[in-house]
């Protein structure tokens, strides 16, 4: 029998080899990580909602079907938790707000997938409130901190995720990104995510919209979150079944071509990000591929402003009706505001992003669209694009309201707190694949990840690579100790 340290060290692919030699029983399993949680929760607050019980009576039931030799799912008796913002049964998402947790739910369609393949899925991960910050943090649940650093956020908005497997609490999550909400948390926390291409993985059960919607939101994706790039891969073939293979070989380095782009005037980047991303690249070269730096994949202002209008249009959607109606009365000031310089991050231009017409809406679709089609040739060179994905490493808590926060570089400069949305943008809006890969820590001693940002539907290659590297290269990093 394995000992409990080296049970929760392993990834998904090795628990669930365990899992099948019958070496560690599902029962065994799920109690392993469950004290995990109990050694952590004080220091972390990543998991936030149980359902104990029904977990242990999934696994003592997979074990008996084990037992008698019964054909079984592929994440058969593997425990797992799920970011707060999916519905499951039992634990209905509350995305941060108590009255959508006291509710009756179905399980969301990815949930459902991962319970079908045999997933022991006993808790919810902490989120901000309707998944929109970059920090976890809410009046029901409290914060979650960084496992590097308590004092600093995990990230958001599936920071708990994160977190827990960072900390070891869980070896699979699911996750969602619309403003960078798989990346972000991926990369302050030193752990794997993918967010697949637009539209590969059901929405349905995630919470916002509202519980029950059937809206699969523009710019919004469901996607894997884990400590090795192989599990991202596995995890993401139970979403999807036929169009990704569970397991595949790794991407061969040699013959590999990677853009680097790290270059981009209206996108501020901490200098000590930026030079763990140069000794990655570096690392790279090393291994035998060609990477090539890049200016600019796009043209960046163009893509920044639809993708404001096309973001700023989905949060309207969430937001109270009588302040969409304030807002739209401010819409005349805010145009003013514009015509006199107002910056991207200012009040007039949210106002109007949140605000957004169906027209202005339809305007910075076919801006999307446009360059949609331009980036192709990008991807005609390069296999993928390594940037950032975040101008800094991981930031002090910082709970003020919005326009009050601010970025703090290693230098001493400051940035907009809006910043965030920088790196992440490009992908996003064009609805491409971009699996987060951490790639060393920064002078500061916290992690940083990049981002290899694919073509269109090439989530293959991005995962490919993600595995060379990880197998190759550099992987999962566990934080010190808790104190």
């Amino acid at each position: 029998m394995f000992i409990d340290d080296d049970l929760i060290e392993r990834d998904a692919v090795e628990q669930l080899a365990l899992l099948n030699a019958k070496k560690v029983s599902a029962v065994e399993l799920l109690k392993t990580h469950l004290a995990r949680h109990e050694q952590t929760h004080a220091q972390l607050n990543a998991v936030v909602a149980v359902d104990l019980e029904r977990a242990l009576e999934r696994a003592k039931s997979i074990d008996e079907l084990r037992a008698k030799g019964e054909s079984l799912g592929a994440l058969a008796g593997l425990p797992m938790t799920v970011k707060d913002t999916f519905d499951v049964v039992g634990m209905p998402a509350s995305s941060g707000l108590k009255p959508y947790r006291q509710r009756q739910a179905l399980n969301a369609n990815v949930v459902r997938a991962a319970k079908h393949a045999g997933a022991v899925i006993w808790g919810k991960t902490n989120v901000p409130v309707l998944a929109g910050d970059w920090q976890s943090f809410n009046s029901l649940y409290g914060a979650t901190n960084n496992p590097w650093d308590q004092t600093r956020t995990c990230g958001g908005s599936s920071g708990g995720a994160a977190a827990a497997l960072a900390a070891r609490v869980t070896p699979l999550e699911i996750g969602s990104d619309i403003g960078g909400s798989l990346r972000v948390p991926a990369s302050f926390c030193g752990v794997f995510s993918h967010k697949p291409t637009w539209g590969l993985v059901s929405q349905h059960g995630h919470v916002p919209p509202t519980p029950g919607s059937w809206s699969e939101r523009d710019l919004n994706v469901v996607g894997p979150m884990a400590r090795s790039a192989r599990d991202l891969r596995f995890l993401l073939s139970v979403f999807v079944g036929g169009p990704l293979a569970a397991r595949a070989e790794a991407a061969d380095l040699k013959t590999a071509k990677i853009g680097l782009w790290l270059e981009e005037d209206t996108f501020p980047l901490d200098p000590q990000v930026r030079g763990v991303i140069e000794a990655f690249a570096a690392q790279l070269v090393e291994a035998g591929v060609e990477v090539t730096p890049i200016n600019w994949p796009t043209h960046i202002p163009t893509l920044t402003a639809a993708y404001r209008t096309l973001l700023g249009a989905i949060i309207g959607e969430d937001m109270p009706e009588k302040t969409i109606r304030g807002l739209e009365r401010l819409r005349p000031w805010a145009k003013w505001q514009m015509g006199r310089g107002a910056g991207p991050d200012s009040n007039a231009a949210q106002t109007l992003a949140y605000t957004a017409t169906h027209r202005e809406w339809m305007a910075a679709d076919a801006v999307r669209n446009r360059l949609r089609h331009e980036i192709a040739e990008t991807f005609d060179r390069f296999d993928a694009i390594l940037a950032p994905i975040t101008p800094v490493t991981a930031f002090p808590h910082d709970h003020r309201p919005f326009m009050r926060r601010s970025l703090t570089l290693s230098d001493g400069r400051r940035i907009p707190y809006g910043a965030m949305l920088n790196w992440i943008s490009l992908a996003t809006a064009l609805h491409l694949p971009a699996t987060a890969i951490p790639v060393g820590l920064g002078p500061d001693g916290l992690p940083v990840g990049a981002q290899l940002i694919g073509p269109l539907n090439g989530d293959g290659k991005t995962l490919a690579l993600a595995q060379a590297i990880d197998e190759n290269i550099r992987g999962f990093v566990a934080p010190p100790p808790l104190g």
